[in-house]
This record gives C-alpha cells, structure tokens and sequence, in this order.
C-alpha cells in the first residue's frame, strides 16, 4: 500500500485499493476486514465525513479525500438499476435544452423510484423492457468513470413520451419542442432519423412519430 502520512489508516487503504470513486458495502468490509470491527471501522469514517453514504451499502470519499470529483451519472447507475441516465438530465448534458437542470434523471426496467441523497436527488421513471435498450450507449466520463446514458435521441423521446404523453398533431409537437422546451431547429435537424425510427419501432408514440415527421421535412 502506498504510505498516505496524516489521515486514518482506514481511509488510506480505500484509497489505495478502490478501482473507483464509487465504493459498495461488500468492498468496503473487505478492505477493512482487518480491524477487529470493520463496521464500527466504517461508522467512524462516516462520521470524520472520510466517506458519504449515498443511500444504503454505496459510498464516495468524502470531500477532503477525494482524488477525482465523483460522476453523477455513474452514481445514477449504482444507485437503482437496471437504469440509464436520460430525460432532462441528459438532455441538458447535450446541451438540447436551455434550463438548468439539478435532478438527476434516468430510466429503468423497475418501477419509479426516487432517492434524495447528500449529493441531491435522483429520479428513475419507468419504461417497459422492450423500449429500454434502444438508443442507450456508454459514455466515458473519465478514465475509470463510465455510465449507461441516453443518446440525445433516446433522451429527448424519452422526454416527450414520459413528460408530455401522447399528441394529436405535427403542430402540436412543434409547439412543445421550440415555445415549451425551447429546442433549436438545428439541434433538431442533428437527430439521427434512422435511430428515432428504431425507437419508435420499440415503442411505437404519437410522439415519436410526429419527431420523425418534423425531423424529416
């Protein structure tokens, strides 16, 4: 182990070993099984605030400990899953809509569920399993940080479908993108049609199908 001078020798070693920021319950114990209580061990770190507890059994080092900022889409993933990040989050990660978002947002095969952490809070809505996988693609946040994520066109149907529910016209669909969510026409024009198609043939949607008609003309 590499010799870290000044902290709890407990936090030094999950520094060592952790392959990343996000630590689970299992891993934990068993850096720590040489103490003669390794969960009176862990109850002490939490306490100096070494670790956070995100929800039950996952952690991330503690501000003054961290060696990299922790990935909020990579925590959305461990938290609840199957699940990917999608909806406002990711549609503001590729920079579709114009607010600010501060809930971080996903999909899963489960049903909803929503944790309010020390880090803020996580959604997940959900959608049936054969709708799940279409469109959903691993993105690389750091050298050891990757997540399950929407592509832009899977999060934007995601949240027509899931927010905005069913349309009864072309017009209506154009209202919604450009006066409610206050999408540009050219980041319109830069979805892939042939990667909407096959999420609507996952799960055909009047608001899938006017996106594709409005994408295409």
């Amino acid at each position: 182990m590499k010799r870290l001078f000044g902290i709890d020798p407990g936090i030094a070693i999950l520094l060592d070993k952790a392959p990343s920021e996000v630590l689970d319950y299992g891993f934990v114990m068993e850096y720590l099984k040489a103490y003669k209580n390794p969960r009176v061990k862990l109850n002490h770190l939490l306490k100096i605030k070494a670790l956070i507890r995100v929800k039950k059994g996952i952690y991330i080092f503690g501000k003054n400990f961290a060696r990299h900022p922790y990935s909020s889409e990579v925590l959305a993933n461990v938290i609840y899953g199957p699940s990917y990040v999608s909806l406002e989050w990711a549609c503001q990660y590729y920079r579709l809509i114009p607010e600010r978002v501060t809930t971080v947002t996903s999909i899963t095969t489960q049903r909803s569920r929503r944790f309010q952490t020390p880090l803020g809070l996580y959604t997940y809505d959900h959608l049936p399993i054969g709708a799940f996988s279409v469109g959903v693609t691993l993105v690389k946040f750091s050298d050891k940080q990757q997540a399950l994520m929407a592509t832009k066109e899977k999060a934007l149907t995601d949240l027509l479908v899931l927010r905005r529910g069913a349309f009864s016209s072309k017009k209506a669909l154009k209202e919604a993108l450009f006066e409610d969510l206050r999408i540009e026409e050219e980041d319109l024009k830069s979805l892939n049609l042939e990667l909407l198609k096959e999420i609507y043939k996952a799960r055909p949607h009047s608001a899938i199908n006017y996106l594709i008609q409005c994408r295409d003309s």
